[in-house]
């Protein structure tokens, strides 16, 4: 069996019986010429052959088109479809009168049986580049219908647990009552979805929500007890920081009598700050202690992050102030160990140029980082001399020397 005999002699998909046009009657052949019932006969057959062929490409480009109409096969069916049309008029038309008195009975038949094999062998081409994927295509579309009935009978049945006893406490959980809202849009999106491609997506996102819901629902037993033990982490740390808060204020003190006022000026508001965030993380804790009380863990465990976040800022203004003073004495008492740090980099970053020959392209940069160090610490005088500036100073420089290392490295890599 030949190539093409094998794809005609397929069941033809969903169910689609013979076109229109082999609905009519066939007519024609009203002669006794044997070679013009032959050559008759020969058309009839072209015909109906090429029908059954068209019929079968036509319902696989509409499966393409409804999976992934990103192909373009239905615009590269459409003058197909064209050309087997013409042919069936041409062949219906002779069907339904005599041959004109210019042909003979047998050649106008002949003439309509080769625009109907020509029609067919476009037919052929076309189908045969395209099969696999025409194929794969009918395959699909077959077996939407299957998946969205099973997707659908799957998530009906998910939702059904909410009514359990055990489990209609929960359905007020944030977390189940938005992926319950969720599979139940899915699930109207997958009964008013048409064609294969759109109920094939819809029903993945059935089954997407359905495992986002059945989740929801079997974690939702354990909130009570993780909000019960984020509360009891969270009052731990919300004391831990306001101990570590009463160190604040000495320390700020300590900077202004031990250091130049330019070095702590950009934290003078962090004690008033950070207590004000102290005392709304206590206000917001005792909320959620009153949603857990309500039997909502949930939001309890929401409200808990909330508070999370306000002790971390205050940690970080009370950290700012406590570590500057660390710095700055650090400093005060071997300033020379700052700059000797900064300097050996310098000389690390002016050996990497050398040893990978970028000396031309980063040598004057480099060099020009000597000056900045010594303007540093030229600066760094009388008798309240600005550490703080001189950190930063030397701590810019180090940043820079390190973007320029890596860009070397970088080059290096590139070459």
């Amino acid at each position: 069996m030949s190539r093409r005999q094998a794809w005609v002699g397929r069941p033809v998909p969903f169910g689609l019986v013979a076109s229109r046009w082999t609905r009519r009657l066939f007519g024609g052949g009203r002669t006794d010429d044997p070679a013009a019932l032959r050559a008759h006969d020969a058309m009839v057959a072209a015909f109906l052959d090429m029908d059954k062929r068209q019929s079968v490409a036509e319902a696989s480009v509409v499966a393409s088109h409804e999976i992934a109409p990103e192909r373009g096969l239905l615009r590269v069916w459409e003058p197909i479809r064209h050309k087997c049309y013409l042919a069936a008029e041409a062949y219906l038309q002779l069907a339904r009168t005599e041959p004109g008195d210019e042909l003979s009975p047998a050649a106008a038949y002949e003439q309509v049986t080769h625009q109907i094999a020509d029609a067919a062998r476009t037919l052929d081409q076309f189908y045969e580049s395209n099969r696999g994927h025409l194929e794969h295509a009918v395959t699909v579309a077959q077996t939407a219908p299957q998946l969205a009935q099973r997707v659908g009978a799957d998530a009906r049945g998910a939702l059904e647990a909410l009514d359990l006893p055990g489990n209609r406490a929960f359905a007020d959980y944030p977390s189940v009552r938005a992926t319950t809202e969720a599979l139940q849009r899915a699930l109207r999106n997958l009964d008013s979805a048409v064609g294969a491609g759109t109920v094939r997506t819809a029903a993945h996102r059935v089954e997407e929500t359905t495992a986002a819901f059945r989740e929801a629902l079997a974690e939702a037993p354990g909130r009570e007890a993780e909000a019960r033990n984020t509360l009891a982490s969270v009052t731990t740390r919300l004391g831990a920081v306001r101990t570590r808060s009463e160190g604040l204020s000495p320390a700020y003190s300590a900077l202004l009598r031990e250091f130049n006022a330019a070095s702590s000026a950009d934290l003078s508001g962090n004690e008033q700050q950070a207590l004000l965030l102290l005392e709304r993380a206590a206000e917001e804790l005792e909320v959620a202690r009153t949603s857990l009380r309500a039997g909502n863990p949930e939001q309890a465990l929401a409200q808990a992050g909330v508070v999370r976040a306000e002790l971390a800022q205050a940690e970080a203004l009370v950290d700012a102030v406590t570590e500057r003073l660390a710095t700055l004495r650090a400093v005060k008492a071997d300033p020379d160990a700052k700059v000797r740090d900064v300097r050996f980099r310098l000389r690390d970053a002016q050996h990497l140029a050398v040893q990978r020959g970028l000396t031309a392209e980063w040598g004057s940069v480099l060099d020009a980082q000597l000056d900045r160090i010594d303007r540093a610490v030229d600066a760094l005088s009388g008798v309240h001399p600005d550490y703080w500036a001189y950190v930063k100073d030397l701590d810019a420089v180090s940043t820079f020397i390190t973007g320029v290392v890596n860009r070397m490295r970088g080059r290096n890599t590139d070459r």
